[in-house]
């Protein structure tokens, strides 16, 4: 280490700097010598002086000027090389939970933590002396203006956050409640995608099935003739069909859609097919996953203080539990529930118009609902009272698809679709039920067991047996969605028929022998 002398500096901070020195420099008034090792300068703050430290690998220099005012000695000082490249060490990006996630865990702590605290206060309560039991009743009454006027402006702060989470409905521009931002609420769907695939895994019908084919040209058709949504057109669409008697299907927020073959084998045709695909697709591209579980957020916070009140006020825990398990029920048919028929009539809605515009017959939509409910009768299943329910009634909902029907045929002509068939088949599935209760009544008469329960012609499951590949061949008269002849209607729908019929005679203005599958399935 060599101290350097300077007259004119007293108190400075230096950074550092590498440099390396190669030859010798002859400049005016300075004589550089060169030492064995190239340089790298480190300076750091002193008062009146400066010292200078090198690595091994620099070169030991010794610079003075002709005056001696001023001279330079360097000594190495050992450093490890430096690298040849830039060289940068990442930590692992740590991913946060999802806060609908994080709302389903902490939501059971949360009803916990209310419990122990109502019975802490009832325990407190009841361990007080009669006479510090009337200081406190007194000191509430005196008080309860201020009590009442804390609570007021508890509420109207609540209010205010509320409002501060209002949005607008994607396409219908309904005023709505929503906690938790759309984004946020991918990532839980993301997750939820991961869980079914891993459910369904070994029940996933291959991507070669006509069962699986003809729901993704269908998805993918109803994604084209929309795409003027940006909530249609922003979401990747992805099909997943499984092998399962439930007749249900449902579409995640991210846009995988999850079809059950019970589906398949209940739907008539691929105008039907297409409004059930409609209504799934349209709760995601409403976000009600995200509206229903914000309701749900904001319902079970406010129930959190309804039910620490009922654990402090009920004398025993057994009544406490009582009025737990009540306080649920009420939340759900008050709220949770009609909520939830809310919003799948609002799918309904705008289900038939993305079929509308997807240029399939909406017609249809009200067939279906009536073949559920037919369906539940034949197969004896046990059906809740409406208001019980999370769905609407079946009838309910071919009244609400019965009035929506002409606004849907509207759009649809304004979609430039081809022509529809003059035959409604609502009309046909009319006349084909009249016929088959009129040939079972005419069977019950043959004996008392017949008249106890009209045979059928044939189960519902027979009757739809390989109708996976009847809708294939009905869904290749749908036009391409790649096609720009498409907008201009040049590829024609054809109406639908079903795959099989039931061996009852024809109505006599020959329409019903169209619909006598869908009566019965």
């Amino acid at each position: 280490m060599v101290l350097l002398y300077v007259n004119i500096l007293r108190s400075s901070r230096f950074c550092s700097l590498s440099a390396h020195l190669t030859r010798n420099y002859k400049q005016a008034g300075l004589h550089v010598k060169k030492a064995p090792f190239p340089s790298q300068i480190s300076c750091y703050r002193t008062t009146n002086s400066v010292h200078l430290r090198s690595p091994q690998t620099a070169p030991h220099l010794l610079l003075c000027s002709n005056g001696g005012r001023a001279c330079f000695q360097i000594t190495p000082k050992p450093t490890s090389p430096l690298p040849s490249g830039p060289h940068f060490h990442t930590s692992a990006p740590v991913r946060a939970l999802p806060a609908p996630l994080l709302w389903l865990l902490l939501k059971p702590l949360q009803k916990i933590t209310a419990v122990i605290l109502g019975r802490s206060i009832r325990k407190w309560w009841v361990a007080l002396p009669p006479n510090r039991r009337q200081l406190m009743r007194e000191w509430v009454r005196h008080r309860r203006w201020h009590l009442i006027s804390g609570a007021g402006v508890a509420m109207v702060i609540l209010a205010l956050l509320l409002l501060t989470h209002l949005d607008e409905s994607p396409v219908t521009g309904r005023t709505r409640l929503l906690v938790f931002s759309r984004e946020k609420y991918m990532e839980l769907a993301a997750l939820t995608s991961e869980a079914y695939m891993e459910e369904f895994a070994e029940l996933l019908v291959p991507v070669t099935d006509p069962r699986h084919q003809v729901v993704e040209r269908l998805v993918q058709h109803l994604a084209e003739r929309n795409k003027d949504i940006p909530e249609v057109s922003e979401v990747s669409w992805s099909v997943h069909v499984v092998k399962s008697h439930n007749v249900n299907a449902f579409v995640l927020p991210d846009g995988k859609v999850f079809m059950f073959t019970g589906m398949l084998e209940t739907v008539a045709d691929v105008h039907q097919l297409t409004v059930v695909l409609g209504h799934e697709m349209a709760h995601a591209v409403l976000g009600h996953s995200a509206e229903q579980a914000s309701l749900s957020h904001v319902v079970d916070l406010l129930s959190l203080i309804l039910l620490t009140a009922i654990w402090a006020v009920c004398p025993r825990d057994s009544l406490a539990v009582l009025g737990h398990w009540v306080q649920e029920k009420l939340s759900q048919l008050m709220f949770s529930r009609p909520y939830s028929r809310k919003l799948e009539a609002e799918a309904d809605q705008v289900g038939l118009q993305l079929a509308a515009k997807a240029c399939a017959d909406v017609r249809a939509g009200p067939v279906f609902w009536q073949q559920m409910e037919i369906r539940d009768q034949l197969t004896e299943e046990t059906t809740v009272p409406e208001w019980m329910s999370t769905h609407p009634s079946h009838r309910n909902r071919v009244t609400q698809l019965d009035r929506l029907v002409p606004q849907a045929l509207e759009l649809r002509e304004s979609c430039v679709c081809p022509a529809l068939p003059a035959t409604d088949p609502r009309v046909v599935f009319t006349k084909s039920v009249r016929v088959i209760l009129e040939a079972a009544k005419n069977q019950g008469r043959g004996g008392p067991e017949g008249a106890r329960k009209p045979p059928l012609p044939r189960s519902p499951a027979s009757l739809l047996t390989g109708l996976p590949a009847a809708l294939l061949a009905q869904n290749d008269l749908y036009p391409s969605p790649n096609l720009d002849r498409e907008m201009k209607g040049q590829v024609s729908f054809i109406a639908s028929e079903s795959a099989v019929t039931a061996s009852v005679p024809a109505p006599s203005e020959g329409e019903g022998s169209q619909s006598v599958g869908q009566s019965t399935s």
